[in-house]
């Protein structure tokens, strides 16, 4: 403590820090004292409301609420005194008036059932208030509010740390109510249904519906608790599995570095896919003479009318039978893999070792090529990492915060909490978008821009800053290569000029140009908006110079943050899941990095670059891959162009899929391995924050479905490999052999910390969670800007497809749908597939909402109910691409990015009607 307040405890001297309370010091020296309305956490403030933890200070007329009151230098304080004691009592008692017997309770292990325990509490003297109708309305959360004590937690995890605004008090006095909108049931409220309301309440008035009945009795408690990791986005937020017998129960956050203990609605309420009827439980092969008919599919309740169940010594040697013989007549580059960003380090690891050393090629990839592609390109090439400089939580040490092209409170919802509490709190947020979001209404600026004129806008704001001398020159000077090529290339992008591409007015522009440059720390937040264009890694270079221009990087509360999407895209990339890269990004094409791992793995390797997603799909259709191992990706639904994605699976000699459900790719497949969901897993995973955490098994996998780095390894030997890993650590220590940046992480110290964040050079290092202070890692130390020029999406609308496609995620779904739409609650949610369309736009296109219309781009066509949405400018609709009856990639456009080879997701013509 740089500061030492001394004061008296219960007769004890003691030291407190500056704005310490009397009940934090308490609780340091081991002083019980009850409390209902604080909640010891990050992001909730003391309140005292309930006066449920009063104590009694020296010279003082009224006992003062410890949870409030800060420590002064000198009190003498008793927390332990008959009247403090006294007092607590007689609040427990009358609030215990109104609560159901603890025999009907919603919660009788709640912290109010735990207080009054405490105080030999069982009843009250005093009479109940009639009690509130419960409200079931909701798929998620009971709302039991005969069990309200008004301690406004509920209020304040709501508006104050998850910043939803959804739940307030109303009424006055005996009639005062906790209530949700406008006193709305809460299934018809605009909840978002993240819980933190049910994890804060102290007395089971708002509880998770899983755990109770339906008279709102408690169900019974779970049999144990797992601490683990959320499986959704790549905030990575841990959690912990309730688990009751062999099924996950409850789910609750847990203080982790990224989270916080919040969680989001997925990560909170969509666990229950692991148990869903669907879920494959032996090895499948698919019988002779039934056809691959994308069209024609098989029920992925009952797949037995395309394949037979086999035993894993038949699965596993039909699966590896036929990639032997492919590779030994067609040669290595025939063969293909694709790994998951859904599986753990480990299991990424082995894909691509499998395909390298095992296959032969570098023809290796998986969803990053989907998702931050071009991203990464525009990194590696500007600043040689495609990592993130800082964290999410950064931005609360921001003074400007800038989001382009993403919607973290959709699809990164507890990253986009810390962005809400930063703007709560006064910084400006710069909100960049051709769609609003849910963080419109918090944006001190909303830059509303025409799809596909990024690089106009960008680099408009460029021209200003140069132009009007605002570039951090020493940073410039000292770090920074290609300064010159740029200004000549931004002279030509006055906002004046730009306005009309863009459509932001020129004031607007300078405006914001001028707070980013001139903050003193700032930071950019991107995501597949920016990325999945033609123009995607031009997009990322006009990012990068932002910030190198205006040195607004390397320092705490700066940087450059590209969200990831999957929960281990990051590291997946990391350990070389992708076709030009060895494990930390080192190049396939390098002669002494190849050296390294065929003396490890004791093959020779393919010097070559592989193929990408896309181009292997084009490779099939061209008769060069005739082969590919998939593992838990589902190209059939992510790919661009669909159609053409599913009639390349299709065509595949052999096909392997290895998934948890019978995907749309797996439908097509010649052998089909039962593998493992994330609760049932071992293993590392690495978030957008570079952080890397530990994931713990809860539950066992179904049937006789077996763990994906075994399936993998079984391959990998009847490939003739020889692989003895015996666990998920054996693999990890592999991997810190030739990975500088997991140097300092072992597998014990992951165990007993939960998190370590990476780069960290050594075990007693905590790990750099701001990089790039003193340079970068290229050769010569320094970053490189990059120039870009406009470049026009590849398919512009027509009279014949007169309107832009974009497509996405929602909150309540995940990628593909093939979890989340196996997700009860979900599912109920959001339950049928839609297309968003502005309300001037569907009155001009005749159509109404709830409707269905026709959606046709020159690839496919679609039909789905019309959805009302004022976020989705004229001119514009949008689909989220989970819902196979509806797959938005039926239409979308297979143009690549030219560096980072990521499909254009963001833009495509089409035209809408009625059905």
């Amino acid at each position: 403590m740089s500061e030492v307040l001394v004061f008296t405890l219960d007769g004890e001297e003691v030291a407190a820090a500056p704005g310490e309370t009397i009940w934090q010091v308490a609780k340091r020296h081991g002083r019980v004292i009850p409390h209902l309305c604080h909640r010891d956490a990050p992001g909730y403030r003391p309140d005292g409301n309930c006066r449920a933890c009063m104590v009694e200070v020296e010279g003082e007329r009224v006992l003062a609420p410890s949870c409030r009151r800060q420590v002064t230098p000198g009190m003498v304080v008793r927390t332990d005194s008959a009247r403090a004691d006294a007092a607590r009592r007689m609040v427990l008692e009358l609030l215990l008036a109104d609560q159901p017997a603890r025999a009907d309770a919603h919660d009788p292990d709640s912290l109010f059932w735990h207080w009054a325990g405490r105080a030999g509490l069982a009843a009250s003297r005093f009479p109940a208030r009639p009690a509130p109708a419960a409200d079931r309305s909701h798929p998620a959360m009971a709302v039991q509010l005969d069990a309200c004590v008004h301690c406004n937690l509920c209020v304040r995890a709501c508006r104050e740390v998850q910043v939803n605004d959804v739940i307030g008090m109303a009424g006055r006095g005996a009639q005062a109510r906790i209530v949700f909108d406008q006193g709305d049931p809460m299934g018809d409220s605009t909840c978002v249904a993240c819980g933190e309301c049910v994890q804060a309440c102290p007395t089971g008035a708002l509880m998770p519906a899983t755990l109770v009945d339906g008279a709102g009795r408690h169900t019974g408690n779970p049999d144990r608790a797992v601490d683990s990791v959320c499986p959704y986005c790549g905030v990575g937020c841990q959690l912990t599995f309730q688990v009751k017998g062999d099924r996950l129960v409850a789910v609750e956050g847990r203080p982790g570095p990224a989270n916080e203990s919040r969680l989001c609605v997925k990560g909170r309420f969509g666990f229950d896919y692991v148990h869903h009827p669907h879920r494959l439980t032996v090895p499948l092969v698919r019988r002779d003479g039934a056809a691959k008919d994308p069209a024609a599919p098989p029920d992925p309740g009952n797949p037995l009318t395309h394949f037979r169940e086999a035993t894993w010594d038949e699965a596993l040697d039909r699966a590896a039978a036929g990639l032997r013989t492919i590779k030994d007549r067609d040669g290595r580059r025939a063969l293909a893999g694709f790994g998951s960003a859904k599986g753990s380090n480990e299991e990424a690891y082995l894909v691509q070792k499998l395909v390298r050393a095992g296959f032969g090629s570098n023809n290796v990839d998986h969803c990053t090529r989907l998702c931050h592609a071009s991203s990464v390109a525009a990194l590696m090439e500007g600043i040689g990492s495609g990592a993130v400089s800082a964290p999410f939580n950064a931005a609360t040490e921001s003074d400007v915060i800038i989001v382009i092209g993403a919607r973290p409170a959709q699809n990164h919802p507890v990253a986009a909490t810390f962005i809400k509490n930063a703007a709560k709190a006064g910084k400006t947020l710069i909100v960049m978008d051709p769609r609003g979001q849910g963080l419109t209404r918090h944006a001190t600026h909303m830059l509303q821009f025409k799809p596909g004129t990024d690089v106009a806008l960008l680099n408009a704001m460029l021209h200003v800053i140069v132009a009007e001398g605002l570039v951090d020159t020493q940073y410039v000077q000292a770090r920074v290569d290609g300064f010159e090529d740029l200004k000549a290339k931004v002279a030509d992008f006055a906002p004046e000029k730009m306005a009309a591409v863009c459509g932001i007015d020129a004031d607007t522009i300078r405006t914001v140009a001028r707070k980013y440059a001139t903050a003193q720390r700032a930071i950019i937040f991107w995501g597949m908006g920016v990325s999945q264009h033609v123009h995607g890694t031009d997009n990322a270079r006009c990012l990068i110079a932002l910030a190198m221009v205006t040195g607004q990087v390397g320092r705490p509360g700066t940087g450059l943050h590209p969200l990831r999407g999957q929960n281990n895209v990051q590291g997946a990339s990391d350990v070389g899941l992708i076709p030009m890269v060895y494990p930390d990004y080192k190049s396939v094409e390098d002669p002494a990095v190849r050296k390294v791992y065929e003396d490890l793995w004791g093959v020779e390797l393919d010097p070559e670059k592989g193929l990408t997603v896309v181009e292997i799909m084009d490779a099939v259709h061209d008769d060069v891959i005739k082969g590919l191992y998939v593992m838990g990706e589902n190209p059939a639904m992510s790919d661009p162009d669909a159609h053409h994605a599913r009639a390349a699976l299709a065509k595949l000699e052999h096909l392997v899929v290895q998934d948890i459900f019978l995907t749309e790719t797996a439908a097509l497949a010649d052998v089909v391995l039962p593998a493992s969901a994330f609760p049932e897993k071992t293993g590392t995973f690495t978030n957008t924050n570079r952080q890397v955490q530990l994931a713990r098994p809860a539950v066992d996998p179904p049937g006789d479905a077996r763990q994906d780095w075994w399936i993998i390894q079984q391959i990998a030997n009847r490939l003739g490999l020889g692989w003895t890993y015996a666990h998920p650590r054996d693999v990890f220590a592999e991997m810190k052999k030739t990975m500088t940046s997991i140097a300092g992480i072992t597998w014990t110290r992951l165990e007993r910390e939960g998190a370590v964040t990476y780069p960290c050079a050594d075990e007693d290092a905590p790990g750099q969670v701001i990089i790039f202070g003193d340079g970068y890692p290229t050769p010569s130390g320094r970053a490189k800007v990059v120039p870009a020029d406009l470049i026009p999406p590849d398919e512009l609308p027509d009279a014949d497809y007169p309107i832009v496609l974009t497509t996405g995620r929602m909150l309540e779904h995940w990628h593909t749908g093939a979890m989340t739409r196996r997700a009860g609650v979900l599912n109920s949610l959001e339950s049928q597939p839609v297309v968003g369309v502005n309300p001037r736009q569907m009155a001009a296109l005749g159509l109404e909402p709830g409707r269905r219309v026709r959606v046709t781009s020159r690839r496919g066509t679609v039909e789905l109910a019309a959805r009302a949405d004022r976020d989705v400018p004229d001119g514009m609709v949008f689909i989220p691409f989970c819902f196979h009856e509806a797959a938005a990639n039926l239409l979308t456009n297979p143009k690549l990015d030219p560096f980072g080879k990521i499909p254009e997701f963001k833009f495509c013509a089409v035209k809408v009607e009625a059905a």
